[in-house]
């Protein structure tokens, strides 16, 4: 994959974002705010942005959504790999479950 691809890429990545965060705080902005992990000043800016400013937003050769997990544990829950030398499996739903408890406490956080 070239640069020009990269970009043509990102761009796209930033257009469907800003597309589904708008629809998501439109629908439900407190989800919206969980799901995302937006700040209420973030949510309440790209509310009202306008499909214009939207395509100008989303051209920017910088990705405009990121991942929010950082922490080893919560990879490692989300992509259900156990420890090493665990004697039984871990339960995949319970091990999503820890995942967002652990994900919604960094959101409190970031509140």
């Amino acid at each position: 994959m070239n640069s020009d691809q990269i970009l043509s890429e990102i761009r796209e990545a930033n257009l469907t974002y800003l597309m589904l965060a708008q629809t998501l705080i439109r629908k439900d902005r407190a989800e919206a705010l969980f799901r995302l992990g937006l700040s209420e000043e973030a949510a309440s800016l790209l509310e009202t942005l306008s499909p214009a400013q939207i395509m100008k937003l989303a051209a920017n050769n910088i990705l405009l959504c990121r991942f929010r997990v950082s922490d080893d544990m919560v990879w490692n829950l989300l992509t259900s790999h156990s420890q090493q030398g665990a004697t039984r499996p871990v339960n995949e739903t319970t091990s999503r479950l820890h995942a967002s408890i652990l994900m919604s406490g960094q959101f409190a956080e970031a509140l």
